[in-house]
């Protein structure tokens, strides 16, 4: 098992693909794909397994799949129909990144039907458990490797860039739901995991104490969100962040892979679907 850096736009520490029998878990974007086939060498991957679509963690399946046209891929049941067909996802995310979409993700690629395996949680794949854990993502999965104890969480279990502490929660729109994330949670904490595996970035030795600081990280987001504007709510999230943060890379590789102009409109959407919220 080991993360493969993708070194995202040429940055360290903020994108990893995680690796585990030959399987690669969320490659990652398909602008960082030189960098990704490069470390795999001539190696083909077994397998793809997806926490989830978002473009940072998915963006490059459908090319992988080009490069190798009987790879499988495997992923939520909610998420497959847009990995076959990227039209609404892509509509979604050009609403957020405008004009930098193929600059950040690369191209976006669809995947045939064949390749698709869908999962709806509870099955047993490539010698891993997966469990349905909507919350950051209404497709999102999680995936426990029984012989290491490791769960692979995708955005579950937030982001941490080592050497820091400092956890942050991703709330892009639209599927942000803290009850159903905090559920999410609580169900990786009943794996009772060894390790947590997080794309953004790396292992994480105490599962416990990290999955507890996120459940309360994620509130507490929720809270400030609730009470400010999107302007305040960014500038308030930039000081508290820079408060915690003093070495000016690892600030640059969490801003990068949790850019604050999107952490306050999943926030606000979850707050504006609730009867009387």
């Amino acid at each position: 098992m080991r993360v493969i850096d993708v070194e995202h736009l040429g940055r360290p520490h903020v994108i990893g693909c995680w690796e585990v029998d030959g399987a690669l878990v969320d490659p990652g974007p398909e602008s960082s794909l030189p960098t990704l086939l490069e470390k795999l060498g001539e190696e083909r991957p077994r397998a793809l397994l997806l926490t989830h679509i978002h473009l940072d963690h998915a963006a490059a399946t459908g090319a992988l799949v080009e490069r190798w046209p009987d790879l499988e891929v495997f992923v939520h049941e909610r998420g497959a129909p847009h990995l076959i067909d990227p039209s609404k996802l892509l509509a979604s995310a050009e609403r957020l990144y405008g004009d930098q979409m193929e600059h950040l993700w690369g191209r976006i690629l669809p995947v045939p039907e064949a390749n698709v395996r869908s999962l709806a949680g509870g099955e047993t794949v490539l010698g891993m458990r997966v469990a349905y854990t909507p919350g950051h993502a209404s497709h999102h999965v999680c995936y426990l490797h029984e012989e290491t104890g490791t769960a692979f969480v995708g955005d579950v279990a937030a982001v941490r860039i080592p050497p820091t502490d400092l956890v942050l929660p991703p709330t892009p729109p639209p599927d942000i739901d803290i009850e159903l994330w905090e559920k999410s949670i609580g169900i990786v904490e009943g794996w009772e995991p060894e390790r947590l595996a997080l794309t953004h970035f790396g292992l994480v030795e105490e599962p416990a104490e990290h999955l507890e600081a996120v459940r309360t990280r994620l509130r507490q987001e929720a809270e400030v969100a609730r009470e400010l504007s999107k302007p305040d709510y960014e500038q308030d999230l930039k000081c508290r962040i820079e408060a915690e943060i003093d070495d000016p890379e690892v600030l640059g590789e969490l801003l990068q892979a949790v850019p604050l102009s999107y952490q306050w409109g999943g926030l606000d959407r979850y707050w504006r679907k609730r009867p009387g919220a």
